[in-house]
This record gives structure tokens, C-alpha cells and sequence, in this order.
């Protein structure tokens, strides 16, 4: 499962989660670190990749905008890094199920 990590998130998760989600990028990889929501959801769909973002406004614009795009929103407020790490380490599985689901476009996180 390929994840891209949201500009919101730190370009380091991207080696701590190598060994959970081994085909993660961030957004910087690519220069769409200040890319509009549409042009990243173009993105995400065209490369097929689930995103992964903590930012509210980005979920309303998928849901509005592109169900086709999967996405992994974070709802956890102010957290660090490693805490995020666990949090998607914790719910790999529901991850996988996300990816594997036609039909299930959002996997929120609490």
C-alpha cells in the first residue's frame, strides 16, 4: 500500500514507517509541498496512493470534491512525530482493510 504523507506531516515518517508501509512518500519528494488539495488529490489518484493528512480542510475537500482518492486523517490534535508514527504503526491493519475496500474512501484516527 502506498502512502503519501500531507505537508502537515513530517518528511521523516517516511523512513520510521519503512518497515510498516515500505512504499510511503511525502509530498516534498515530489515538490507538491505547496500544491492546492486538487492538485494533490490529481496526484494521489493518478499514482495511486491513500493520503494521509491531520488537516480538517483537506478531509471536506476529498469528500466534496474526489471520493475516488482514499484517505487516512489523523484526528489527534497537537502531537509529535513519533506520536503520529505510533498511531499509524497501531492501525496498519485497518490501513491495509482502507486499501483493500471498494467503496470505503476515509479511515479516520483517533
Amino acid at each position: 500500500m502506498k502512502l503519501l504523507l500531507d505537508q502537515n506531516l513530517s518528511p521523516r515518517l517516511v523512513a520510521a514507517l519503512a518497515d510498516v508501509y515500505p512504499d510511503t512518500a511525502h509530498v516534498r519528494q515530489f515538490g507538491l509541498d505547496k500544491a492546492s488539495d486538487d492538485a494533490l488529490l490529481a496526484f494521489a489518484r493518478n499514482r495511486g496512493f491513500i493520503v494521509v493528512s491531520k488537516d480538517a480542510d483537506f478531509l471536506n475537500s476529498q469528500i466534496i470534491r474526489d471520493q475516488s482518492v482514499k484517505i487516512v486523517s489523523i484526528r489527534h490534535g497537537n502531537c509529535s512525530t513519533k506520536k503520529i508514527e505510533s498511531i499509524l504503526r497501531c492501525h496498519a491493519d485497518n490501513a491495509a482493510n482502507l486499501a483493500a475496500t471498494d467503496g470505503l474512501s476515509v479511515l479516520m484516527l483517533y
